[in-house]
């Protein structure tokens, strides 16, 4: 499921997960008491993760190796044994078959949602772009081509979040902290592996990528993943200099596989104004938003 760096799908991912988040735990962190001696692996062990789930280390082990589907209520145990948070849990939960996953309608063609086409052309003052699977760029207005990059200029089948993240210089330079912003893009490309582990473009973009960028690797080999929530980004921009605004991810109920991501500050506060200047800059460059392509 996409827990290599290359297109070859391996057979336990789960188990790939828990092995890395139990790494990451010391004995003492779950209430553990030390014994002095040296430990010859890092983190929990296997007999240490089943003594505080209350179950045989043979169970476990089988669980962590693919040869056991577990319960729900034991996942649920564990999860909350390797300090999981909601985003993690639901990953596991999505990895060991205990919620629905979707296959996609249309496989290779994805088009943006009229409605989202519409909200986009309203929006003059707010930044806003349409994303589709794996991060696939679908519309976006002129004021998201000001803040982010002309996207325009950008073939149709490169046009990805994740792929600019990590190859366009541009986008390197423009977020203030973008080791975080691509920490946070591989965790979000991870949770979607977890849905579509057999979608060949996802996994020729993760192969693509790991190749490409070491840090993309070591991030992916991580096994992090997240949610699309809100947060803050503070942006460096080449126009209207440092600014920091909320952004919003927005999804369709007619697809669920698209959302719309808004860049927004507050009135009156001096985001507000340098976007207000943003958008005056991008009507004079005539910055072409989209029309409603497919990708």
């Amino acid at each position: 499921m996409l827990g290599s760096m290359t297109s070859n799908v391996p057979l336990n991912e789960l188990g790939e997960f828990l092995k890395k988040r139990r790494s990451q735990l010391s004995p003492h962190t779950v209430g553990l008491p030390s014994t002095g001696r040296p430990r010859r692996v890092e983190g929990l062990r296997r007999e240490e993760v089943a003594q505080l789930a209350s179950i045989s280390t043979d169970y476990y082990t089988r669980v962590e190796q693919g040869r056991m589907q577990a319960s729900a209520p034991v996942l649920d145990t564990i999860a909350r044994i390797l300090h999981l948070d909601d985003d993690e849990r639901g990953y596991l939960l999505q990895l060991a078959g205990k919620t629905t996953v979707r296959t996609p309608r249309r496989r290779g063609v994805q088009k943006v949602q009229p409605q989202l086409q519409r909200v986009l052309e309203d929006l003059t003052a707010v930044p806003a772009i349409v994303q589709g699977r794996r991060g696939d760029i679908l519309a976006w207005n002129a004021l998201a081509a000001a803040l982010v990059t002309d996207f325009s200029r950008i073939p149709e089948k490169h046009r990805n979040y994740p792929r600019l993240i990590f190859t366009d210089p541009a986008l390197r330079t423009l977020y203030a902290d973008w080791e975080t912003a691509g920490q946070v893009t591989v965790a979000q490309l991870r949770m979607e592996a977890a849905k579509y582990p057999e979608d060949p473009r996802l996994i020729a973009l993760v192969g693509e990528l790991s190749m490409r960028d070491q840090q993309f690797a070591q991030w992916w080999g991580d096994h992090r993943v997240a949610a699309r929530t809100v947060g803050t980004k503070t942006l460096i921009h080449p126009v209207v200099g440092e600014v920091t605004l909320d952004c919003d991810t927005l999804t369709a109920s007619t697809d669920p596989d698209q959302y719309m991501t808004v860049w927004t500050a507050a009135p009156d506060s001096p985001a507000h104004d340098q976007l207000r200047i943003l958008a005056s800059w991008a009507a004079d460059q005539n910055l072409p938003a989209s029309s409603g392509w497919e990708a």
